[in-house]
């Protein structure tokens, strides 16, 4: 069995994000890169599928898209245990969106034989969610997303998986080949140890540029862009209220009832 788990590099979440004057995007100087979470599970999962099928001959395979920089979340995967690496680079593919980003990944690997795909639920950069769906269209491959938990069947070739949904938990049975996204409560991601980290520094990387993948600039022209970015709103300064608590509390209710008008 082949297995495929897609990484997006992401700015980490404790990073102090600024918006580039002209609204273009955000400034990445200084800014701490790594791999997106939910991407993580992702390839924990391909690991531990491997790792308890030890005698099935299970290859992992990690594969991103994005900048040169995008690199480093091959060799975070490779440090996890990853079996091969796949980086999709190329200024071509600077501007494109979740759809085109689909198309391009799908024509990477169409002919590579993969049994399996599994990617984040989303990206926690512009959270979109729809560069799995949108592969799994591509590929003409079933899908299920969010999913937390799955039971595979003894031959190997489909399983039952658990997603999550508003209030509940779905069961669906999925033969492969197939694509599935990953919530949190899957699995809980490994560190990357120390001699692996080092080791990974020096495994091959197959890099991809838009020729090599096969596609025209045409094919991945975009359909959405973004038209500005900007911060939030600043928040306006908290109100200290004086008095007594009853005297308090008949004046937040006021507040609450005739500026605000919440109740």
């Amino acid at each position: 069995m082949k297995i495929l788990a897609l990484a997006k590099h992401v700015p980490e979440s404790t990073t102090n994000i600024k918006v580039k004057a002209d609204g273009s995007g955000i400034e990445t100087v200084g800014v701490k890169f790594v791999m997106n979470p939910f991407c993580e599970f992702a390839v924990e999962e391909a690991l531990r599928i491997r790792e308890k099928n030890a005698a099935a001959g299970i290859e992992v395979t990690v594969l991103t898209l994005g900048p040169a920089a995008a690199a480093d979340v091959v060799r975070t995967a490779y440090a996890m245990g990853a079996d091969q690496g796949v980086h999709l680079c190329d200024d071509a593919f600077t501007s494109i969106d979740e759809i085109a980003a689909a198309r391009t990944i799908a024509a990477a690997i169409k002919s590579r034989g993969f049994d399996l795909i599994i990617a984040g639920k989303h990206a926690i950069d512009y959270d979109s969610g729809q560069v799995g769906p949108a592969l799994a269209e591509c590929l003409g491959w079933p899908h299920v997303g969010a999913v937390v938990a799955i039971e595979w069947a003894a031959d190997m070739k489909s399983m039952t998986v658990r997603r999550r949904i508003e209030g509940a938990e779905e069961v669906v049975n999925i033969k492969l080949p197939c694509l599935l996204t990953c919530e949190k409560g899957l699995n809980e991601a490994r560190y990357p140890s120390l001699p692996g980290l080092m080791k990974a520094k020096k495994k091959p990387i197959e890099t991809l540029n838009l020729a090599a993948v096969g596609v025209a600039q045409a094919d991945i022209a975009s359909a959405t862009k973004m038209g500005e970015f900007a911060p939030p709103p600043p928040r306006p300064p908290g109100r200290m209220l004086k008095g007594s608590p009853e005297e308090m509390a008949k004046e937040l209710a006021r507040i609450l009832r005739e500026e605000e008008k919440l109740i």
